[in-house]
């Protein structure tokens, strides 16, 4: 065969090529959701005068094609394959394996967000809390767990004394000690609940409720996880499940969301028709949550400021005290609590993940 006529076959295949794929993306019917990346996929952008003139139409067409593309899942496995089997890149988009657990990479420690939190809690505590006995927690994320000869990872001893320095009236119970890598989800940012047993007491000990907590745990599986780390870096690993702690206690407890005015329980098995299963642990997130112990043998009450680590901790706490009030700052406004809350010598714990604080501008 001549260089002439190889040249046309390739040509001729090519062009076929682009025609067939051409042809598969017109038939395809556009994919909503992509359920392993836990969003909304772009859809095929509006067509108007304005949006041709300001050229956003072509940046939203841009984002649809990627979105859209045939066997996207596939493409997205092959691309992770080829960075760290070809390339020998210890993480894709800053993912990264280790220990068989998928890992994001949170670096560099921002010390004007660290400084932003503890701001905002000084602010809260003078405002709201002068009669209130008040503790702080920080969660670690699962990078700070890793060798850090081998991976980059934020300065995390500065990031307490940052917040200890920062923080006043205020005590902190540490509790980096208390779990490790494995006490977390392989496949998910969160921690699992079965494991937060020393976690708890450590708490319960230091805010001097651990003496209410008599009711011993049953452990129940409820189904297999795939977290939000499984979409993002599509490599196979190890089955992670989701398993609660629970009692006569937990089980009798009413939970009542401020947002949609209705009643659930502790663990919301509806939640796991959804795309995030962890939103099992009191119904994932949301601004303003009361737990309301009728079978309480105390008048104290808890108020937690927390994040979403908080969902499936704060359960355990729950023979401790008639009332544990849980506000996210990250969807309500500090201002208005006392619209809500009625602040009068409660408890008060702020715990967050090292990732929040890092990123706390999200705080209002």
């Amino acid at each position: 065969m001549s260089d002439k006529t190889k040249n046309i076959v390739v040509t001729i295949g090519f062009v076929l090529l682009l025609f067939i794929i051409l042809i598969s993306h017109i038939l395809k019917t556009p994919t909503k959701i992509s359920i392993t990346e836990r969003r909304k996929l772009a859809g095929f952008p509006e067509i108007t005068i304005k949006k041709f003139l300001d050229g956003s139409f072509f940046k939203e067409f841009e984002k649809y094609t990627t979105d859209q593309i045939v066997k996207r899942e596939d493409f997205r496995k092959l691309k992770a394959i080829t960075e760290f089997e070809v390339f020998l890149k210890k993480d894709n988009n800053k993912l990264y394996m280790y220990d068989n657990n998928i890992i994001k990479i949170e670096y560099p420690l921002n010390e004007k967000s660290i400084l932003n939190a503890t701001k905002k809690i000084n602010w809260i505590n003078d405002k709201y809390l002068k009669d209130c006995k008040v503790y702080y927690s920080i969660v670690p994320d699962k990078n700070y767990f890793t060798d850090e000869k081998e991976y980059i990872k934020m300065n995390y001893g500065k990031l307490e004394d940052l917040m200890q320095e920062n923080i006043s009236n205020a005590e902190y119970i540490n509790i980096f000690d208390t779990v490790n890598l494995k006490d977390y989800y392989i496949t998910d940012i969160h921690w699992k609940q079965e494991n937060l047993l020393n976690t708890a007491e450590r708490i319960s000990n230091k805010m001097g409720f651990k003496e209410r907590l008599t009711t011993p745990y049953n452990k129940k599986y409820i189904m297999n996880l795939e977290g939000i780390y499984a979409g993002q870096l599509p490599i196979k690993t190890e089955k992670d499940s989701i398993n609660i702690l629970t009692n006569n206690i937990i089980e009798s407890a009413i939970v009542y969301n401020y947002e949609t005015k209705e009643e659930t329980s502790i663990y919301d098995l509806g939640k796991l028709e959804g795309y995030d299963k962890y939103d099992i642990y009191l119904s994932g997130a949301t601004p303003l949550i009361e737990i309301r112990n009728k079978n309480a043998k105390t008048d104290k009450e808890l108020i937690v400021f927390r994040d979403s680590f908080a969902s499936s901790l704060t359960p355990l706490f729950t023979e401790g005290y008639k009332k544990i009030t849980l506000v996210d700052i990250r969807y309500m406004s500090s201002k208005n609590l006392d619209e809500y809350i009625e602040f009068n010598n409660q408890d008060v714990l702020f715990i967050y993940s090292t990732t929040v604080l890092n990123n706390s501008f999200t705080f209002k």
